[in-house]
């Protein structure tokens, strides 16, 4: 732990006592470098957080804020300078903290990759964008839970039909308290397929409190190998911190001037609390603006760009999920970034030799499509629908 404040320490002590942990004791700064590389997890008292942040610039998971204060607001922004995953303010939360001491010991605090999706402006299709990620995740056989952070967002279960999907949501843990237990939050939630969405409902907004946000958030990076994150463009205390443990941010932006404009002051308050900012260019470009001009203005490394997709609009209008049929511009996107984040992992598809059977007909099917589309616009053919063999998350027909 670092902090030079004697009551703070002798709090945190007391509570690793009960935790059956010992805290190695960091007076100042600069005799925790070694500790802040290696160890399991590093406390910072609330007197040297400001002090860290501007010696110690490196991020590492595994940080936690820890305070006496309960009515200093400004604790939210110093924990977000050295990147901590939560903020632990004494006595409330004790049970917490001994909670998540005794995970570090027992080697258990492991933590799955965290996404989070943020759109340029309005309507940029980010929430589209996070949907096809999570989905991809779960058809990779990866334990993936969508996370929708948006309350004014119409509820995220739209995405993926499951408006009508028993779970709870986000109005119902508003007021939990204390660790939450990852396994539990997951199958407490509504699923589509394997997939767990904690969403918003359509009844009155309800605020949910940072540590509430994060306690979530970190139940579900325990049990998950693959968070999601669907984020608002305006970012409150929550959305700073949940920016700040991403292990990745993607910004993405329609390749238009005004798009463009409005997603460079979005990328600035993106790339002062995330360590790994990229932007998504998506087409079409009306005006004719290259990638690359979109991302020089932004000043953002280039994570992909995006074709048209074909009748993405209306198959989010039938509630089928982004990227459920693992087809098109947007689901090949989505496997090549997670390829990336996993890399020394061999992910396969669900369903075994049935689901890359129906994988191959899918392709077939939206290659047809897209030649239908084509014919189409000059003056062929109308498009047909997508086939839908195999499983695919929405509503039924």
């Amino acid at each position: 732990m670092i902090t030079s404040d004697p009551d703070l320490l002798d709090d945190v002590v007391r509570v690793a006592a009960v935790a059956g942990v010992e805290v190695e004791v960091a007076p100042e700064v600069g005799s925790a470098r070694q500790a802040w590389v290696c160890a399991p997890l590093v406390l910072v008292g609330d007197d040297a957080a400001a002090t860290v942040a501007r010696m110690l610039p490196r991020r590492r998971p595994g940080v936690v804020v820890v305070g006496r204060d309960l009515d200093d607001a400004s604790v939210w922004e110093r924990a977000v300078g050295v990147g901590a995953e939560h903020v632990a303010l004494l006595p409330d939360a004790e049970p917490w903290l001994v909670a998540r001491l005794g995970d570090a010991v027992a080697g258990s605090a492991r933590q799955g990759r965290l996404v989070a999706v943020v759109g340029g402006r309005g309507g940029a299709g980010a929430s589209s964008l996070a949907a096809a990620l999570a989905v991809t995740g779960m058809r990779q056989r990866r334990h993936t839970l969508f996370v929708d952070a948006d309350p004014l967002g119409g509820g995220a279960d739209l995405l993926f039909g499951g408006e009508d999907a028993a779970g709870v949501r986000w109005p119902d843990l508003a007021s939990s308290r204390g660790q939450i237990a990852g396994h539990a939050l997951c199958e407490a939630l509504p699923s589509v397929g394997e997939l767990a969405v904690l969403s918003w409902d359509r009844g009155e907004p309800r605020d949910v409190a940072a540590d509430v946000m994060t306690s979530v958030i970190d139940a579900a990076q325990r049990s998950c190998e693959l968070v999601v994150v669907d984020l608002p463009r305006r970012f409150d205390e929550t959305g700073e911190l949940l920016l700040a443990r991403s292990d990745l941010a993607l910004l993405i932006v329609p390749a238009e001037v005004r798009a463009t404009a409005a997603a460079v002051r979005v990328a600035a308050a993106m790339t002062r609390a995330a360590g790994d900012v990229r932007v998504v260019v998506r087409g079409p470009a009306p005006g004719g603006l290259e990638v690359g001009d979109v991302v020089a203005a932004l000043r953002l490394p280039l994570a992909g760009s995006l074709d048209p997709e074909l009748d993405l609009a209306a198959a989010l209008e039938r509630g089928e999920a982004p990227a459920g049929r693992g087809v098109g511009p947007l689901a090949e996107f989505c496997a090549r970034l997670l390829g990336q984040l996993f890399p020394t992992q061999t992910a396969t598809d669900y369903g075994g030799g049935r689901a890359a059977d129906a994988d191959r007909a899918d392709r077939s099917a939206y290659r047809a499509d897209r030649s239908a589309y084509r014919a189409d616009r000059s003056g062929g053919a109308s498009p047909s629908r997508l086939a839908a063999p195999g499983w695919v998350p929405g509503r039924s027909a």
